[in-house]
């Protein structure tokens, strides 16, 4: 079982001091989530029961491969991927240079995971068709392993036509793509043309069916057999067992945040630097769960 942690609603300049605590006490990945904008005018429905998203407007979204690619330059094992990048609300080939030069940075420890977006505000302020962007995702997952091969690279296919060219830096060994969302166009795209997949939190039951569901769909696919990552975060009480069980189900990375399940900062903690204010919480999860585990 990995162990990942995310930088979502932390602020911004804490994501370093994080980074360097994570990467000593032994946790596989950190996650970084991504948003453009927060339009005065939102007419988008949110995919939840309210339509609404449940963060505020002047919510940090600091950009994906930015803060990815600072991380990677004061750590030495971690690995980064997102939860997720809307990758169809940009342009092809930026996102193959921004990925590919993150993973140049962070010498191979970065991954991809895409998501198709449900903010039409950001697609149509970055010239990118929203009713689209599904089969736009799918060309992408395909073409991007093309464009990062080295030396002269193109791609033609029904969306994006890229004559012969150099991209620069490039990767140094094949990036992993995942997929998140929990749609079932998304569980098809992942279990069809992923790496893996990347979910949200869920209680036991409900991560048993989206593992299942997953498995049936690479079945499906004739991939059963592929190596395949399943990273998702759990709602039920965080223990050694919990999380044994979830890998013998065929989970291979939990995304927990271990300073979210306290109470506020002390007023001593408040005034204290970032690793001083977020190390407490994750060395006794390293001790309580990351020592015990096999």
């Amino acid at each position: 079982m990995k162990f990942w942690t995310g930088t979502a609603f932390t602020p911004t300049t804490d994501a370093i001091a994080l980074a360097r605590i994570l990467d000593e006490v032994g946790f596989d990945g950190i996650v970084v989530s991504d948003h453009l904008i927060y339009p005065r005018e939102l007419t988008s429905p949110y995919p939840s029961p309210t339509g609404k998203p449940m963060w505020t407007p002047d919510t940090a979204w600091p950009d994906s491969w930015v803060l990815i690619g600072a991380m990677a330059a004061v750590t030495q094992r971690i690995r980064f991927t997102n939860a997720v990048y809307v990758a169809p609300a940009r342009p092809l080939l930026e996102v193959a240079k921004q990925v590919a030069t993150a993973a140049v940075i962070a010498d191979g420890r970065v991954a991809l995971s895409v998501g198709a977006g449900w903010m039409r505000e950001e697609f149509e302020l970055m010239g990118q068709e929203f009713s689209t962007r599904g089969r736009r995702l799918d060309e992408m997952i395909e073409a991007l392993p093309a464009l990062w091969r080295g030396g002269w690279v193109s791609w033609t296919g029904k969306h994006y036509r890229i004559p012969e060219l150099m991209i620069e830096p490039h990767p140094p060994e094949p990036v992993p793509i995942m997929c998140g969302g929990e749609s079932e166009a998304a569980m098809r795209r992942a279990a069809r043309l992923c790496d893996g997949w990347v979910g949200s939190a869920y209680t036991w039951d409900e991560a048993v069916h989206r593992v299942e569901r997953l498995t049936a769909l690479r079945r499906e696919y004739g991939r059963e057999s592929e190596p395949f990552e399943i990273m998702l975060a759990f709602r039920e009480k965080h223990s050694v067992d919990l999380f044994k069980r979830a890998e013998d189900l065929g989970v291979t990375a939990v995304m927990c945040s271990p300073w979210a399940r306290t109470t506020e900062p002390s007023a001593e903690q408040t005034g204290s630097s970032p690793a001083d204010r977020y190390r407490p919480q994750i060395e006794k999860f390293a001790q309580d769960i990351l020592s015990r585990m096999p």
